[in-house]
């Protein structure tokens, strides 16, 4: 069987009940609170985004996993943030796959390979069984460079731009 038609089957076998059995309701709760503790002390945004399965269309197109998270990254409105440094944390399921999609300003100042060794923490934690806090650490890479390059002047109130509880889309 061609590998397009084993990708496409994998992704059928993979729905929002496998999202919900790896991360409840309460998880997107404390997922929630961390990211709006983390906001509260940089201007950056973040989104956490959890997909069982590409879309049948995305499938058959053949879309590579970055390519759809960063669809979801405008989708979303990352990109549309004021300073632009907004950033995804992107997880699709059916491929274990995991990608982190940052805005151009934070880009220019954040090397790729702190991506690349957020994603490889998270693959680790995940591996484990430890979806939550896989996540959790993720979110505490991202604000690290956030508070260095967008820390909130002090006194300054935070701007929330985006929602911050993860999305299962």
């Amino acid at each position: 069987m061609p590998a397009r038609w084993w990708r496409l089957l994998r992704h059928r076998c993979f729905d929002e009940r496998d999202a919900r059995r790896l991360l409840d309701e309460a998880a997107l709760d404390r997922l929630q609170q961390r990211i709006a503790a983390s906001e509260g002390r940089h201007s950056g945004e973040i989104r956490v985004c959890i997909e069982a399965g590409l879309p049948l269309a995305e499938l058959w197109r053949g879309a590579s996993v970055r390519e759809r998270a960063v669809a979801l990254f405008g989708e979303l409105g990352v990109w549309d943030t004021e300073f632009n440094n907004g950033v995804l944390i992107y997880l699709l399921l059916a491929e274990h796959a995991i990608e982190v999609v940052a805005d151009r300003g934070l880009n220019r100042v954040v090397p790729p390979a702190h991506w690349q060794q957020l994603a490889e923490r998270m693959a680790a934690a995940f591996h484990a069984g430890q979806f939550e806090a896989g996540l959790m650490q993720a979110i505490d890479a991202v604000e690290a460079p956030l508070l260095r390059q967008f820390p909130l002047a002090r006194g300054a109130a935070d701007v929330n731009e985006l929602p911050d509880r993860p999305v299962r889309v």
